[in-house]
């Protein structure tokens, strides 16, 4: 699975590289189409008492990563955007074994042809998953219910795109296949429903299905940042209210100094084939980051 993760991601960027070859680009080193920007965060937090602490308290450290991407060209009509978001989290209590507080691997690629200002045709992929194994505490053994590919989601989708200026973008797919990963065959065991894949297969694929993907990032101001994405993911087959998936992707930045800023994620997501309920997660941390940008 990881080694087509990886074939996944080449694909994408030799097609758009092959792409910008067939337009007739002739300065293959021109970076003036491209507007690409990375930046990587880092954050600690630790707390001790003493052992008369009358306040009470728990002994703990927490470290906290974040890592964000983007590689945008666009020349004339054609347009190909590339999207990559990664964020790792871990906490220890006095007591207890280092845990997990974050896990998120995000890939978005897009290529467009404008119609006209503000419409285009567009097909894309994209590809959620984590990194490692997450574990349910709740009970007096921890149970396994999570981890690489286990799930992943990885959906295509084919149609129109509306972006009226900068900041707001969205999707409309009629032609959207999902396909769905469970490379665990333990994970059945404590998650029944095993994310929608079917008991003794690893992979789930749902062909005919409609996605509506929307996207606004906003600089409010020189030191805050707000940056958002939703999905909804509707098969045609099961097509029902309590079937349709949503899923919001909400991240706010607000720097405090050149290298030292305060991040707040969230997550919610409903999936019927996870979770009967809306999932819910959220971070707030202060920490150091740094970035990058080819334009000034």
């Amino acid at each position: 699975m990881r080694k087509m993760t990886f074939i996944i991601l080449c694909v994408f960027f030799v097609g758009g590289l092959q792409a910008q070859e067939d337009a007739g680009v002739s300065e293959a080193r021109d970076t003036t189409y491209w507007d690409s920007e990375f930046s990587v965060g880092f954050n600690f937090n630790q707390a001790s008492f003493s052992g008369n602490w009358k306040a009470g308290g728990v002994n703990s450290i927490a470290f906290g990563s974040i890592a964000t991407g983007k590689a945008n060209y666009a020349k004339d009509k054609f347009s190909w955007d590339n999207q990559l978001e990664l964020i790792y989290g871990v906490v220890k209590n006095e007591g207890q074994d280092f845990r997990k507080s974050n896990d998120r691997i995000f890939f978005d690629s897009k290529v467009g042809y404008k119609i006209n200002e503000k419409w285009a045709y567009f097909s894309s992929v994209n590809f959620i998953t984590q990194f490692t194994d997450g574990f349910d505490f709740s009970g007096p053994e921890n149970r396994l219910i999570s981890g690489f590919f286990a799930p992943a989601f990885l959906t295509t989708g084919f149609g129109l795109e509306y972006k009226p200026n900068k900041d707001f973008a969205l999707r409309l797919a009629p032609v959207s296949p999902r396909f769905t990963f469970v490379s665990n065959p333990d994970i059945i065991t404590n998650v029944p429903e095993n994310y929608g894949v079917p008991a003794g297969q690893t992979v789930r694929t749902e062909w005919l299905a409609f996605q509506l993907f929307a996207t606004y990032n906003k600089k409010i101001s020189e030191n805050l940042t707000i940056n958002s994405r939703y999905q909804l993911f509707a098969n045609y087959e099961t097509l029902a209210f309590n079937t349709i998936d949503h899923r919001l992707d909400f991240t706010v930045i607000a720097k405090i100094t050149k290298y030292v800023d305060v991040t707040f994620t969230s997550i919610n997501v409903y999936d019927i084939d996870m979770d009967p309920g809306i999932q819910f997660s959220q971070a707030l941390a202060m920490g150091i980051l740094y970035k990058v940008s080819n334009k000034k």
